[in-house]
């Protein structure tokens, strides 16, 4: 493909990232047209193609997703429905010779993650997800760091509000813990890939707890324990009590000899000592361009992962949420993602 031909995407979802991030990012990039929207909510579909001026809308509640493959040309699918709604209308859109962005997590069930992994690595289509922060410096610079260096442990913590509570009339999806797994499926996913991206190792095993209350529509807490393939250990915290500890790194990494901590997106500290500082950077940004400058130029080199890579970081997180239903059995993860 010519770097000077445009791009003919359609998106696929048209909530609050497809609206304030994703079409606003594709048009800054001269490179692409935005043809065709679909989503369940029409009204939501439309406003989208009021807003920036796209020619085609689909409604998803009548087989709509489906009619934009067959209806229209195009090259690029954005996926930015959630991780529920997905079944195989990414598989159908590769199928196509259609390249695919998949927003994450890729899916809730490894079923429907391999299906489409599968008809990705089939068509031979260039793909990625949605892990934004493996094109912030701050990330690569810890990456740099801890490239010669023997890791131990890995440390992630999040905190936030009370969740919503069974009888507040909420309706949305994600208090529906089913639907979105809640914190520990939307951010847990975060942070394992950048836990890879960071250390170049992959889980091995992973084990969960879930503090669930009828209260609540969605989970108190959960900890993850991981084992890593070079036997070093991780766990992840997601506490939502409505109270957050006051400076505390989100991620801090022990290697041999020291230890590397995260401070949100605005430092690096190791052994206690400031080794980066941040500047203001847009990662939303930087991947979108990336990627579409990838499928311009079918060079899927430039990209940090492609949606295979990106099951690795999905398995530990969905093999967690299962251990916790089975009172926190230890589950290998090569076996749970080929246990299909």
């Amino acid at each position: 493909m010519s770097t000077d031909q445009r791009l003919r995407v359609a998106v696929y979802g048209c909530g609050n990232f497809a609206k304030r991030t994703r079409i606003p990012n594709l048009l800054q990039t001269a490179a692409v047209d935005i043809v065709a929207v679909c989503d369940s909510n029409l009204q939501a579909a439309q406003e989208i193609a009021d807003e920036f001026d796209i020619p085609s809308v689909y409604h998803n509640g009548n087989g709509g997703a489906y009619k934009m493959l067959d209806a229209e040309t195009i090259d690029v699918l954005y996926s930015i429905v959630p991780a529920y709604v997905r079944t195989d209308v990414e598989a159908t859109a590769v199928e196509k010779g259609i390249h695919l962005f998949s927003e994450k997590p890729q899916a809730i069930t490894m079923q429907v993650a391999r299906r489409i992994d599968n008809a990705v690595q089939q068509a031979g289509v260039i793909s990625t997800v949605g892990f934004r922060e493996r094109y912030r410096p701050l990330f690569q610079e810890a990456r740099r760091f801890l490239a010669d260096k023997k890791i131990v442990h890995v440390r992630f913590q999040s905190y936030s509000g009370l969740p919503p509570s069974t009888d507040s009339g909420t309706k949305t999806w994600w208090a529906e813990m089913d639907k979105s797994g809640g914190r520990a499926l939307d951010w847990g996913v975060h942070a394992t890939d950048y836990s890879r991206f960071m250390t170049g190792l992959n889980v091995a095993q992973a084990q969960a707890f879930y503090c669930e209350r009828p209260a609540y529509a969605t989970a108190l807490s959960s900890s993850f324990n991981y084992c890593f393939d070079n036997g070093a250990t991780m766990t992840l915290c997601f506490v939502s009590s409505g109270s957050s500890p006051k400076n505390e790194p989100w991620f801090t990494i022990f290697y041999e000899g020291g230890c590397l901590e995260i401070y949100r997106y605005d430092r690096i500290e190791v052994n206690g000592d400031v080794f980066y500082q941040a500047d203001a950077f847009d990662p939303w940004l930087e991947q979108d361009k990336t990627f579409i400058r990838a499928v311009q130029t079918g060079d899927a080199s430039r990209l940090h992962s492609d949606y295979h890579d990106g099951l690795f970081s999905l398995a530990p997180v969905l093999a967690g949420w299962e251990s916790a239903r089975r009172n926190g059995e230890c589950i290998d993860i090569a076996s749970f993602m080929d246990d299909v």
